[in-house]
């Protein structure tokens, strides 16, 4: 069975998760952006029991080493003694650390890829000793780092296989050239083999399930978040978004721009041609303004009625004159007849842009009342026009947003 026949493929929504199930991912990766969307989700999703399992290892490595002066003995643990102390339990502090940083989306993939090989490493090498000072017991704790690294580390499927490669590689050319006993080395690397693809085997399945599963997350999201009627994103999805994205430029300090689009003489549409004329006419244009707005991060949401909202994040100037004009050709392309309307013979919009920078002495809510008042200028103007405003944002009164969402929709 495909994986999106969980989902009905004619239900899917046109959209990179949807996409991305359709196309499916063989290699057990995404595309672009949406790999990094899912390493951050899975991350998240588990960053409980990742920082439990590295409390676990922490206990357990103690105990293992105390174990080991026993089997050992002073003088043969003094090496192993020594990694457990100054490589074993500092990598796993350091591990644990990591999941608690501010930064931790972006260091602790890369941090811990290290840190379970230098683990891995560290423990074939406390097995190394013990075999050549005449003590073969220890070789469980081997397979049980191959474990961790595979099951508890946090890691995705690549990244847990290559740490556990490098380890097995490393022993078996290390206990090759040191000559540690034939039929008991060989006996541990075929161990290690079969290990690693046993759990190498089912981690990679949990995985692709794990995919699959926040593909469909994703697109069940993206389904309840959709206007029912021009099928692009609704002002529920809209409002979150911008929180987000405001919240992300004043951290960032990257510039924001919403973008507010507006059917000239829409009531007048309606009266002349129908209600279901109108309703197509509302979906083609989503459509037209969703294939303007192209980057990852921009938005596009039905704002209410024929209204439409775009939200440009990282913005320049430049492309949100590039955005704004294509979406004034792409209205223009669908050449939809109006002979109702007090502007052109054809279907026009008029657009308000706001464009800041956003900061921590300003609100979101003032973004959004910018752009409004710049539609609210177009139509003054005489409709079928763009406004873009910036500079007023700092001089913007309060209130006006207020009296001007009152007006007349068309």
């Amino acid at each position: 069975m495909q994986a999106a026949d969980r989902l009905q493929s004619e239900d899917l929504p046109d959209s990179p998760h949807a996409r991305q199930l359709r196309a499916g991912f063989a290699w057990l990766t995404f595309d672009g952006a949406l790999e990094i969307e899912f390493r951050r989700s899975n991350f998240d999703e588990h960053l409980l029991h990742i920082r439990v399992n590295l409390c676990l290892a922490l206990v357990i490595s103690i105990a293992f080493s105390a174990m080991d002066s026993v089997v050992l003995g002073p003088e043969l643990n003094r090496i192993p003694s020594a990694i457990h102390m100054l490589v074993i339990l500092p990598v796993l502090l350091i591990g644990l650390a990591a999941t608690f940083s501010p930064e931790r989306q972006r260091v602790y993939a890369p941090l811990a890829v290290i840190a379970v090989t230098v683990l891995g490493l560290s423990v074939a090498a406390i097995q190394i000793i013990a075999t050549l000072g005449g003590i073969s017991v220890l070789f469980p704790c081997l397979l049980l780092s191959i474990v961790f690294v595979y099951f508890m580390g946090g890691l995705i499927f690549y990244h847990a296989l290559a740490a556990n490669v490098v380890v097995m590689l490393v022993y078996v050319a290390v206990g090759t050239a040191l000559m540690l006993p034939d039929r008991e080395f060989s006996y541990d690397a075929l161990a290690m083999v079969a290990a690693n693809l046993f759990c190498a085997s089912v981690v990679y399945m949990h995985e692709r399930t794990s995919r699959i599963r926040f593909l469909e997350a994703c697109i069940l999201r993206e389904m309840v978040a959709r206007d029912g009627l021009t099928g692009i994103q609704n002002r529920r999805m809209f409002d979150q978004h911008i929180q987000r994205v405001w919240q992300q430029g004043v951290r960032n300090q990257q510039r924001v721009a919403v973008l507010l689009a507006d059917i000239d003489c829409f009531k007048d549409y309606n009266d002349r041609y129908g209600h279901q004329a109108g309703d197509e006419c509302l979906r083609a244009v989503a459509i037209s303004l969703s294939q303007c707005a192209r980057r990852p991060l921009d938005f596009v949401a039905r704002y209410g009625g024929e209204e439409f909202a775009v939200v440009l994040y990282e913005a320049s100037r430049e492309y949100v004159a590039e955005v704004v004009t294509r979406i004034q050709r792409s209205i223009a392309e669908l050449n939809i007849p109006h002979e109702a309307s007090r502007v052109a013979s054809r279907l026009t919009v008029s657009i308000g842009a706001a464009f800041v920078l956003p900061s921590d002495n300003r609100t979101l809510e003032g973004l959004i009342q910018l752009a409004d008042e710049a539609l609210y200028s177009a139509k003054e103007q005489g409709r079928n026009r763009v406004i873009v405003m910036e500079a007023e944002y700092h001089n913007l009164r309060t209130g006006r947003f207020d009296k001007h969402r009152g007006r007349a929709a068309s």
